[in-house]
Parts: C-alpha cells; structure tokens; sequence
C-alpha cells in the first residue's frame, strides 16, 4: 500500500489517499485512533460509478462512523474512475440501458455479464485492501462491511471470515447465482432497502432478504428513491454497527 496524500478534514478526521498496486483509495481514520487504541475499521461499498463522483457520500459517511470511533476506507471498483474499462461489461450496460429504455424486461445473461465479472474481480480486491489496512497502526478488527454492490457484500460476507457484521443496501441487479451464495451468509444483516427504487426490482430484494442464512437479519423499507434514504435510517445502521464492532 502506498500512500499518496493526506489531509486532516475540518471535523477532526484524518483522510489518506492510496493505492495498492493499480487500484486508488481512500482510508479515514478518527484522530482519536492510535497503535494503543486502534479503531475497527468499515469498508465501504458503492455503486461502480467512480470514486470521484461518490466522493460526497462516501466522505459523509466516513465522518459519520468516524464519530462512533471507526475508520472507513473504499477502493475504486474494476472498470470504474481511471481504472481500464471492459469491453464485455460496457457491453452488458449498453444491454441494460437499451432493455430499460424500451421498457423490456432485463433477463438474466445481462444481469450475470453485468454483475458477476465484477464481483469475481472486486472481492479479492477487497481482501487484498483488507491486508494491508489491518497492518497499519491504529486499525484493528473487527469489520463490518457497508454499502452496494450487493452482490459484492454478499460475496464478501461468504468468503471472508474478517467480516463480522453488514450493512447492505439493496437496489443492485443480483444474479441467481448470488442468491444461492446468499443462503451460505450467517453473519448478522442491516439490509436497507428504499422502496420506490427506481432501479431496483423490489420483489428480488425482498426474495434475496428471505434467502440469507443469518439467524440474525432485520429489513428496513423505506418510501423514496434511490438516493432518498433517511437519516433514521443512517442512524439505526450506525447503531447496528456499534452493536456489533465495538
């Protein structure tokens, strides 16, 4: 990992930017953490629309956990920002775009090209990022996962026995084979999920919810669009964190 800026954020928390090998991120950090009080540490997920137009958000909520003592960090998601993009994927959303401008269903070739080669790719991103961040001093486990791609969170909550609780917010495509992948989940779930979407098929967010072996899950519906979350909804996830992490 190396370190390519740093700053400290007018509420107090330390912002370092980074890149691990050809992938861009950002970690925040309290000022109150330290190598003898290190701060559990949250990633970040979000939609692959590029670290600098989720910028706003993602810094929003790397304050908010930063007050509840926790560093946050995210990485750039294959094929988004600066990173080299795929044809077949671009492809996939040209699909996408062309299906929902015509009203026509979206079929499940296009949700699998669309979505699987990125979770295959991204997930080992994440615990390679994951590596690295437990080795620096002041962050420790354990961690929490917050955040889209679904399918990703999924994956992750699968795979990597580090995270130990999530947040997921619902609205992505998700692809059969994640809801069979979902059955495997037995960590503790904070499934958000808004409910006038409009990019989200409502009735798979709930059937994926149903689908996860946690034995402790809670759903929270909420009217609006996609970007419309409210801030009660922000705080009871924060407060499952805390329950959880700390």
């Amino acid at each position: 990992m190396h370190i390519t800026s740093q700053q400290r954020l007018d509420d107090g928390v330390d912002e370092s930017r980074f890149t691990l090998g050809d992938i861009p991120g950002i970690l925040w950090t309290p000022a109150s953490a330290s190598a003898s009080v290190p701060a559990p540490l949250i990633l970040l997920g979000h939609p692959p629309l590029g670290l600098r137009a989720m910028y706003p958000r993602l810094a929003a909520r790397a304050r908010h956990a930063a007050a509840d003592g926790f560093a946050t960090a995210t990485i750039e998601l294959p094929g988004s920002g600066d990173r080299p993009r795929w044809p077949a994927v671009e492809q996939a959303r040209g699909d996408l775009r062309r299906a929902m401008e015509a009203g026509e269903p979206v079929g499940d070739e296009i949700v699998d090209a669309l979505v699987l080669p990125l979770v295959d790719k991204a997930v080992p991103e994440w615990q390679a990022a994951l590596d690295a961040l437990l080795s620096l001093p002041g962050i420790a486990g354990p961690v929490g996962y917050s955040g889209g791609v679904i399918s990703v969170g999924v994956r992750l909550a699968v795979v990597e026995p580090r995270v130990s609780a999530a947040v997921l917010f619902a609205g992505s495509l998700v692809p059969r084979a994640t809801f069979e992948e979902a059955r495997r989940v037995t960590i503790p779930l904070h499934v958000l999920l808004q409910w006038d979407d409009e990019g989200n098929d409502r009735q798979a967010s709930l059937d994926l919810f149903d689908a996860f072996g946690s034995e402790e899950k809670s759903l929270h519906a909420h009217l609006g669009g996609h970007t419309g979350v409210p801030q009660h909804a922000g705080d009871a996830a924060s407060r499952f964190l805390v329950r959880h992490l700390r």
